[in-house]
């Protein structure tokens, strides 16, 4: 079985959702290391669960030899988590609108939505069959 990495404020996983919560506690524990506020912190950890759920089911396709790299950067005024996947890319220009009345019902489609509804910034770098990068930005004007 594939091993998480973690190095400072960067973790890597195996392409499973099996580590979503490793993820999950990695970036709560580091957030709460700065003080950040609860509410805050609990925006950011659903906004990255959301991500590398993403990147390990759509972008790495659940492919376990790929790899997810999740880094943060938190600063006194924001932080920034980076989110990397190893698949094809894609176009964020062809995301459904979950508000749409055909897609309300649907199961599945919600998360890139919800993450821009919690974040301050959402960036998508693409490069085609070189992965996608997500960089999510939540500035901390709340902070302590």
């Amino acid at each position: 079985m594939e091993k998480v990495v973690k190095e400072d404020n960067r973790i890597i996983i195996p392409s499973s959702l099996n580590y979503l919560r490793e993820v999950d506690e990695f970036v709560e524990e580091k957030l709460q290391e700065q003080g950040i506020n609860p509410s805050l912190v609990a925006d950011i950890a659903i906004s990255v669960t959301e991500v590398v759920t993403n990147a390990v089911c759509h972008g790495n396709k659940n492919d376990p030899h790929k790899k997810v790299f999740i880094s943060l950067k938190i600063d006194k005024d924001q932080v920034t988590v980076k989110i990397v996947d190893q698949g094809g890319g894609f176009d964020p220009r062809h995301l459904l609108n979950p508000l749409d009345e055909k897609n309300l019902l649907k199961e599945a489609g919600r998360g890139v939505f919800i993450v821009k509804s919690l974040m301050d910034e959402v960036k998508f770098e693409v490069v085609p069959n070189n992965g996608t990068t997500v960089v999510l930005v939540k500035k901390l004007s709340e902070i302590i």
